[in-house]
């Protein structure tokens, strides 16, 4: 070869090397552009179903050259209407959520009643020489409400000194300069004592005075007191100090700080925290709870008509979660929160069984043949809010300022009560039935469906990681239309969520995209927690997070926000198409092997039986040990034609079979010989933490449902079904794999059918419209690690020009936190974008949720079509 050939050779082999080198870095990137003959034109044609995924998996991703998706939002052909009571707000008495939160109550413990032992949150400080002491009495007290009240005594006095009781609120009392603070409290002197009082908001170490006020002269007895104090300053940390100079005896009682409050309700709520609901704009307000409904035990219970009228004859009661509630925050001031914020009350009445009891013994449970006064109490509950000023409750609601009624509509029958499903059985149709013939317009809520009783709508939780939650934002698609509606009243990622991270956020964006998008079924929604103290970090992470002054929202509060402010009246159909590859649908089979379970049951198996079409994949009949069975723990025998497992333990396996099986049909023979549950039925099992199981007679032998599990975290997809287990009972079971559908049979007949199909992702969308404005809306998320530059365009508009504007939640990191150092690290930014001649190019940046919230108009200088947002 001459020089000229080596130089021309050279020249090609560099030219290789440079493409090669490009095509494997965009490749790398997962940034493979479209092949160059294939023209936007001719890119995969949309299924045309609303919301339905047809892009490839997430590693797919946008090339300079040119956008990667096309979105098609179809106008002209709207589908099922969105519930007008899609998105609404949990509130529970959790993580300080109330007091020391929403109510705004300033001063901790001022009723004295949180400890019987002693004054907490309460101590003495004695100045200048001055001795006494500070204690709880339990006599002569201010009235049957109240238990103890706290005796304040000078046993000496020094020229200049003082005995003073000091309390700094929750972590710290909250003042700002030149503000108003209402300050009341109940005082009776010993009869004889002459105890003039001084109190003040100072510094924590009482060297900074912040607001004074004097009391001459108690009267005889108990009586109130009353005063406005204005701040000096700002602070944080302030503490309430009650100082006495002269000998003798005080009692204290009910001693209450008041901000502004607001709507300036008296009695109310912390100006930031409710603006922040307010700002979600709740379709509903749900209410008190939660596990808090239940209490630890029956006494423990919620009783709404202890937390009504004026606040000193409000006992208080032991909460849930570890600390005593003043009540403060009562039935009347939820009920009229609700109204505040234009949202219907969501009432959640207890029904019998308290959240500590034990599934089996109950001993934490009132027995139905004590259920009446319960019974009663909720269609008192309703009478108080909706009845007329002549009946006894409605009387007592216009006795407390609100003689119109709140026109409540909505009661869920008790709280998570799956865990003794054999008990809410018993107790579900009485409440039913009393409710419904005395207020037939109520809508009743169920916590789980159950057998022979009207269900309208039943509440399903899942506290889940995001993945799981971008996985099942297609749950509701295939859910059977003809049973009972949903709502969802408790979701939120819990897992590999930080404090409350974006990777949260976007989960859980996701699946509410699916629960619009099958508005149909999916009535009611509400994120839970939706507040946390951060010194009191009970539940992890929580929507709103707090201090004695400030606040922020997590990213889960902004998606919250933007979608409770961006929901449309009907769905919109739409398509999504990954350019320049083949159509897919996201369908995947189902592949692993077999497994015998148990959970607190005793069972014998025998017959078992895995065909592929006319291949036998494996097959046992138990004459003797196979060895083909991999056990996690229990006691196994195989013997005589049956597999027996004799422990009592839970979460028993044994497992079988390769990971490589699909489209199987598994077939066995089961007898229950004893035990509080049913039977556990394995497919699609790869490994420890990812499996199927058919779990029949689970959830105290009362319900059937198919359980998924990833990476060691279970949650029911499909619906549970009520089917209960006979001891004894020889039953033929069978399960048909067919790609990601399911069919469960029992006794030849078909319990089930679902499907489990996953969405390929990281685009997930849905769209809708407004239709008091005209204007569109769609909501994107993209999940992946690379922006997505899409071709979104709008068939079947009367004109080709939109306007409107873009909100973006985003971070590079998912695990990105806004703090109260940083509270808008991770806060939504909302630009003007326009649609020239029906479609816009529109970049969705990395790991984000968008709203497009559009308007049809005239022809509008804009963007030219393509926008990427500006963050």
């Amino acid at each position: 070869m001459n020089k000229y050939g080596r130089k021309l050779w050279l020249t090609v082999l560099i030219f290789v090397i440079v493409v090669g080198g490009l095509t494997y870095y965009w490749a790398s990137k997962g940034e493979n552009p479209a092949p160059l003959s294939q023209s936007k034109e001719s890119a995969v044609e949309a299924t045309g179903e609303a919301g339905k995924e047809t892009v490839p998996p997430a590693t797919a991703a946008n090339t300079s050259s040119g956008p990667a998706y096309t979105l098609t939002v179809d106008t002209e052909n709207p589908g099922a209407k969105i519930s007008p009571m899609l998105y609404g707000a949990f509130f529970e008495e959790i993580n300080h959520a109330g007091d020391g939160g929403l109510y705004a109550e300033l001063i901790s413990n001022r009723s004295f009643e949180d400890s019987s032992v002693t004054l907490f949150n309460w101590w003495i400080d004695e100045k200048g020489g001055s001795k006494g002491k500070l204690a709880l009495t339990g006599t002569k007290l201010l009235n049957e409400a109240q238990t103890q009240a706290m005796a304040l005594t000078v046993s000496s006095a020094a020229e200049g000194g003082s005995v003073s009781a000091v309390n700094n609120g929750y972590w710290g009392i909250a003042l700002t300069k030149d503000a108003s603070y209402k300050l009341s409290f109940y005082a009776r002197p010993e009869p004889g004592n002459i105890m003039p009082l001084r109190i003040t908001l100072e510094s924590p170490d009482g060297k900074e005075l912040y607001a004074e006020q004097t009391v001459d002269k108690l009267k005889e007895g108990w009586n109130p007191y009353t005063y406005t104090l204005t701040s000096t300053g700002t602070v944080a940390n302030a503490r309430i100090v009650i100082s006495a100079a002269n000998v003798g005896t005080v009692y204290l009682d009910m001693v209450s700080l008041f901000p502004e409050t607001w709507n300036n309700r008296e009695n109310g709520l912390r100006i930031d925290l409710a603006e922040k609901v307010a700002a979600m704009k709740p379709a509903f307000v749900r209410f008190p709870g939660g596990c808090f409904v239940e209490g630890k035990t029956p006494t423990d219970a919620y009783q709404w008509k202890n937390t009504i009228g004026p606040i000193e004859t409000r006992p208080g009661h032991k909460g849930y979660w570890d600390y005593r509630s003043s009540d403060g925050l009562g039935f009347h001031e939820y009920l009229q929160w609700a109204e505040d914020l234009k949202a219907e009350p969501l009432y959640v009445a207890y029904i019998g069984i308290s959240h500590n009891g034990d599934p089996i013994a109950k001993q934490n449970t009132v027995p139905v043949s004590e259920i009446q006064p319960w019974i009663q109490d909720a269609l008192d509950a309703i009478e108080y809010a909706n009845g007329p000023v002549t009946s006894k409750w409605g009387a007592q609601r216009a006795a407390n300022g609100h003689p119109e009624p709140f026109n409540m509509k909505y009661v869920e029958i008790g709280n998570e009560n799956n865990f003794q499903m054999s008990e809410y059985i018993k107790r579900y149709g009485l409440f039913y039935k009393a409710i419904k013939e005395q207020y037939p317009e109520i809508h009743l809520i169920a916590n789980a469906a159950v057998e022979g009783e009207p269900i309208e709508l039943v509440d399903e939780h899942y506290y889940e990681t995001s993945e799981w939650f971008l996985s099942n934002s297609n749950r509701y698609d295939t859910y059977d239309r003809s049973g009972p509606e949903i709502y969802v009243g408790e979701y939120a990622v819990t897992k590999g969520a930080g404090e409350g991270n974006l990777n949260a956020a976007i989960g859980e964006a996701a699946f509410m995209m699916g629960m619009e998008r099958n508005s149909d079924i999916v009535k009611m929604s509400s994120y839970a927690p939706l507040f946390v103290n951060t010194k009191d970090l009970t539940w992890n992470p929580d929507a709103i997070v707090f201090d004695s002054s400030t606040s922020y929202g997590t990213p889960s509060y902004h998606v919250q926000q933007m979608f409770g402010s961006n929901k449309g009246d009907v769905v919109l159909p739409t398509s999504l198409v990954a350019l320049g590859q083949e159509e897919t649908s996201g369908k995947q089979s189902i592949q692993g092997g077999i497994g015998l379970g148990t959970w607190a049951t005793q069972v014998e198996y025998s017959d078992v039986r895995v065909a592929k079409g006319d291949d036998v994949l494996f097959e046992d009949h138990f004459k003797k040990d196979s060895g083909a069975w991999t056990l996690n723990n229990g006691d196994w025998e195989q013997s005589k034609g049956t597999f027996k497992q004799t422990s009592n333990d839970i979460d028993i396996r044994a497992v079988a079979g390769e990971a490589s099986w699909s489209d199987y049909t598994l077939s066995l023979k089961a007898k229950k010989t004893g035990g509080a549950e049913g039977m556990l039925i394995m497919f699609g099992s790869k490994d420890e933490g990812n499996f199927y199981w058919w779990n029949l007679g689970g959830w105290g032998n009362t319900q059937s449902a198919i359980e998924k599990s990833v990476g060691g975290t279970r949650a029911v997809i499909g619906r549970t079904v009520p089917v209960r287990i006979e001891t004894g009972k020889l039953y033929d079971i069978r399960i048909e794999l067919s790609g990601s559908n399911i069919r469960l049979y029992l006794d030849g007949k078909l319990i089930q059918e679902v499907n489990d199909e996953s969405p390929a992702g990281p685009l997930f969308q849905t769209a809708s419209r407004d239709l008091a404005t005209g204007e569109l809306i769609v909501k994107v998320v993209n999940a992946g690690d690379t922006a997505q530059r899409t071709d979104v365009s709008f068939a079947g508009l009367a004109t080709s020009s939109l306007e409107g504007t873009a909100t973006v939640l985003q971070s590079d990191d998912l695990n990105a936190e806004n703090s109260f150092a940083e509270p808008d690290k991770v806060a939504p930014v909302t630009q003007k974008i326009s649609v020239d001649k029906g479609s816009l190019e529109f970049e969705f940046p990395k790991y984000s949720v968008t709203v497009l919230r559009l308007k049809e108009g005239g022809e509008i200088a804009g963007h030219g079509g393509r926008f990427t947002p500006s963050l």
